[in-house]
């Protein structure tokens, strides 16, 4: 297949075609990459800061354009879309304020007749293989920094949110990047496979799934390459008995079907104390009930289609087995249309009285509008069904008691935990993951680690 096709996922029309990269090409596109890259590692870090500013001008000025793909090609409410690029500006000079620290020469304590440093070089190009449910933001986590760090970026964007990679090269384009510096392409799992080969590439960042994590790590592996890898969660609430419960049921509902339920830190199991289960379920029903399905392109949508076609059965699935093994069902739970007729709709669904022989809907991941409750008798079972998960990104606790958030966070095997809050990424932290969630850190100034080389200067200046 030469071609492929993005579907708007409300209307089911054709919002764009696109050509796949021929693998006669890539030896020269990853070579005009190389080439393009050795010239800017020469820049210095004004220069490469001058551009990345530069760039979230043109960036900003093609808000309105970005924002509209965002929404044609995953069916995200057009407030949200609109709510990511102004987060991925935010992303990108976060990363900016970093550079500076983070790339620096680390001078060692003085030793007489010696002197001693880190030098943190470019890694060289960088692949870039970016998710479809937050286009924007996942790929600028990767693209900013790896050009502050003297590197090339190939951008290998969802083939369902492609256009979304075209916006960036676009943008560094115009804020006149080098030729070939950024750029977005097209590409089968084979010839990612053939780009990563190349001796070029020195880092290869990859968000989707586990299996496609294991993919691409395996042809990393091959040339001894870092890879970085953001996998998917299942990620869990736990709702203390002291907590404030009525914050904690508006934020954890929001938590788990904020943009459909597609986010990788999302909440998909809730975990609440027995003595305000009844009052939480009760509380959370309300809220779920309130979401508007419809038009994304509708300022009174708060809820879009699912981005692709299969998510509706494999939720219809998780629903049944829930169901099956005791679950109430209070709300939602199986694929419908809006008002309209139109778009691949998964009816926002709570299910309580969940217990984790629901394996899809407690144990595996969901990535939809769905959620289950469970009933907790004090910490310790929480923590135990909090970590009895094969992934680890984020999870969550609802406290007002901070002492029980640092003795409940030490126990869970997570990559971020919160208090208070939920599905929420700060720049200034380590965005990584443990267990089949995944490897590596982006963001914050640990986010440049993957996209450098140490280098240490030993030079004897007495002899």
């Amino acid at each position: 297949m030469d071609t492929f096709q993005i579907d708007n996922p409300y209307s089911g029309e054709v919002v764009a075609e696109r050509k796949f990269l021929r693998a006669s090409e890539v030896e020269g596109l990853v070579a005009r990459a190389h080439r393009a890259q050795k010239a800017w590692a020469r820049t210095a870090l004004p220069e490469r800061l001058a551009l990345c500013e530069r760039f979230c001008v043109e960036f900003e000025k093609d808000a309105d354009r970005i924002a509209r793909e965002v929404t044609a090609q995953t069916g995200k409410p057009l407030g949200n879309a609109r709510g990511e690029v102004k987060t991925a500006l935010v992303r990108a000079r976060a990363m900016m304020s970093f550079a500076t620290d983070a790339l620096r020469d680390e001078q060692l304590a003085p030793l007489p007749g010696f002197t001693r440093f880190i030098r943190h070089e470019p890694i060289g190009v960088v692949l870039d293989i970016s998710a479809w449910n937050y286009p924007l933001l996942i790929t600028v986590n990767i693209v900013v920094p790896a050009v502050l760090a003297g590197d090339a970026v190939l951008i290998k964007s969802a083939a369902r949110t492609a256009l979304c990679g075209e916006a960036f090269a676009r943008a560094f384009e115009r804020a006149g990047a080098p030729e070939n510096l950024v750029t977005a392409i097209d590409a089968t799992h084979e010839v990612c496979a053939q780009i990563i080969a190349r001796p070029e590439v020195g880092f290869v960042s990859f968000t989707g799934s586990v299996r496609g994590g294991h993919e691409v790590y395996r042809e990393g592996a091959k040339r001894f390459i870092d890879i970085g890898l953001e996998l998917g969660g299942k990620d869990p609430a736990y709702i203390a008995p002291d907590a404030d419960l009525e914050y904690a049921i508006a934020n954890t509902v929001d938590g788990a079907f904020f943009n459909a339920g597609q986010s990788c830190c999302g909440i998909e199991r809730i975990y609440v104390h027995a003595t305000l289960y009844d009052r939480f379920v009760e509380g959370a029903l309300a809220e779920v009930r309130k979401y508007q399905l419809g038009d994304p392109m509708d300022s009174t949508t708060s809820m879009g289609p699912m981005a692709t076609p299969g998510a509706p059965e494999k939720l219809s699935l998780q629903v049944e087995e829930a169901r099956s093994k005791g679950g109430r069902v209070l709300c939602g739970g199986k694929p419908v249309h809006d008002a309209k007729g139109k778009g691949r709709f998964f009816d926002p669904c709570l299910i309580v009285d969940a217990n984790h022989q629901m394996h899809g809907l407690m144990v595996e991941e969901s990535f939809g509008p769905i959620v289950g409750v469970q009933k907790v008798a004090d910490d310790d079972e929480a923590v135990r069904l909090m970590n009895d998960s094969p992934y680890g990104l984020t999870a969550s606790i609802w406290t007002r008691d901070q002492e029980r958030a640092f003795r409940v966070g030490a126990q869970i095997e997570t990559g971020t935990f919160y208090m208070n809050r939920c599905d929420y990424l700060d720049p200034a932290l380590p965005w990584t993951g443990v267990k089949d969630t995944g490897k590596g850190v982006s963001l914050s100034r640990y986010g440049f680690l993957s996209l450098t080389r140490r280098k240490s200067f030993h030079l004897r200046t007495q002899t």
